[in-house]
C-alpha cells in the first residue's frame, strides 16, 4: 500500500478547493474554459461556478473570459500556478519522505529487510525505493552530505549518500570517513555545473560571470555536498560569495535551483546536469564528481547490504542512470576502500544491455 501526502492552500484560514489548480492549469494549456472541463472530468456548469465563488472571495478575476476568444490566465493565477510549482519543487523530496515514514508504521511488521539510508540528494537515488519494492525496504531520507555523514556516526542510518569533486577531496567529508571502520559503495559518476536559462540569454560561460553586477544567482544550503564543491571552486577562483548577488539564497534540492532559474527568480545556479535538463535550461558543465555511499566495514555482511548491492548492479537501476543526462554508471556497485573510493581510477563505463 503507498501513502501519499498532498499540501494544499487555505485563504483566510479556508482551505482552496483541490479544484482550483486542475482547472487553472487546464485553462492555461487549453484556453477555453469548457475544454478546461472536460480536461478535469466536471460539468462547465460547475467549474463556471468555482471560478465565481473564487473570483469572489479574492476580490479580482482569477480568469477573464471572452466572446470567441476563450479563456485567459489573470496575472493573479499566474502567480498561483508559479508559487504551487514552485512549491510541489521544494517539498517533494520531504512530502515523499513523510510518506514513507508512515509507510514504515504502517508495514511496521513486514517481513521484507529493512536499510535505512540517509543522503544527499539525488534524482537517480529518488527511484530507489521504488526499485527495491518487495526484495528490500529502502527508508530514505534527504539531509547534506555532512549531516548524512553524521547520522552513519551516531547509528541513525546504515548508509551516508555524499559526494565530491574528482579533482580533489573535501576536507568537511574526510575527516568523517575512517579507513578500516568504513567501506564506500560506489553509487554514480555526475556532471555539476552552472544552470542557466533556456538559451543562455545572460551569455554567461564560466565561474566568473557570478560576480558579474545584475545577475541573480541562488545557492545550495550549508552542508550539503554541492554548495561544499561549490564554495571550493569560488576559493580556488579567487571569487568571494559576498560578490555574488543571491550567494545567501538557499534551495534543497537540484531541481528546487533549477526551478529558481526556469521561473525567472533567478539567472543561474549550481547543480546537476540532469536538473537543468529536466526543465530544458542551458548548463555549463565545471566538475565532474562522485556520488558514494558509505556503510560501516563489518555491515557489509548483512542480508540488507548484499540486497542492496544486488539491487544497484542490476539492469533496472542502470537504467535509471542511462535515462540521466550527465550520469555514468562506471563505479555503481562497486564496492572499495575510503582511499580508492575518494581519489581511486575511474573503471571504464558499463554498457547496459537492451
Amino acid at each position: 500500500m503507498r501513502i501519499e501526502f498532498e499540501p494544499g492552500w487555505k485563504f483566510r484560514s479556508a482551505p482552496i478547493t483541490p479544484l482550483l489548480v486542475p482547472l487553472l492549469v487546464a485553462i492555461r494549456n487549453s484556453g477555453s474554459l469548457a475544454a478546461a472541463a472536460r480536461e478535469i472530468g466536471y460539468s462547465y456548469r460547475h467549474v463556471w461556478n468555482l471560478l465565481g465563488e473564487w473570483n469572489g472571495r479574492m476580490g479580482q478575476p482569477l480568469v477573464k473570459l471572452e466572446r470567441g476568444r476563450g479563456a485567459r490566465l489573470m496575472p493573479l493565477a499566474v502567480k498561483l500556478l508559479e508559487l504551487e510549482e514552485r512549491a510541489r519543487t521544494r517539498l517533494a523530496p520531504h512530502v515523499v519522505e513523510l510518506a514513507r515514514e508512515f509507510e514504515r508504521e504502517l508495514h511496521a511488521g513486514a517481513s521484507a529487510p529493512r536499510l535505512n539510508l540517509h543522503a544527499s540528494h539525488d534524482l537517480a537515488l529518488e527511484r530507489l525505493p521504488e526499485l527495491a519494492e518487495g526484495a528490500l525496504a529502502v527508508e530514505l531520507q534527504f539531509h547534506g552530505s555532512v549531516e548524512s555523514l553524521e547520522a552513519l556516526a551516531r547509528g541513525d542510518c546504515d548508509l551516508a549518500g555524499f559526494h565530491v569533486a574528482e579533482q580533489w577531496q573535501t576536507p568537511e567529508i574526510l575527516q568523517r570517513l575512517k579507513p578500516g571502520v568504513h567501506k564506500l559503495i560506489g553509487f554514480a559518476v555526475r556532471d555539476q555545473g552552472l544552470i542557466v536559462a533556456r538559451g543562455n540569454p545572460k551569455g554567461i560561460q564560466s565561474l566568473r560571470d557570478l560576480a558579474r553586477p545584475g545577475l541573480r544567482f541562488v545557492n545550495r544550503q550549508s552542508g550539503s555536498g554541492t554548495r561544499l564543491v561549490f564554495d571550493q571552486l569560488l576559493a580556488r577562483a579567487g571569487i568571494p560569495g559576498s560578490r555574488i548577488s543571491g550567494y545567501p539564497r538557499e534551495e534543497f534540492t537540484h531541481i528546487a535551483v533549477a526551478t529558481a532559474v526556469a521561473d525567472g527568480s533567478a539567472d543561474i545556479g549550481f547543480g546537476i546536469r540532469a536538473a537543468a535538463a529536466q526543465l530544458e535550461l542551458g548548463f555549463i558543465p565545471l566538475v565532474c564528481e562522485r556520488y558514494l555511499l558509505a556503510c560501516r566495514s563489518d555491515r557489509m555482511a548483512s542480508a540488507e547490504l548484499k540486497k542492496f548491492l544486488a539491487l544497484l548492479r542490476g539492469k533496472p537501476f542502470r537504467t535509471v542512470l542511462a535515462s540521466l543526462p550527465g550520469y555514468d554508471n562506471a563505479i555503481t556497485g562497486r564496492v572499495m576502500e575510503v582511499e580508492e573510493g575518494l581519489a581511486g581510477p575511474r573503471p571504464a563505463r558499463i554498457a547496459v544491455p537492451g
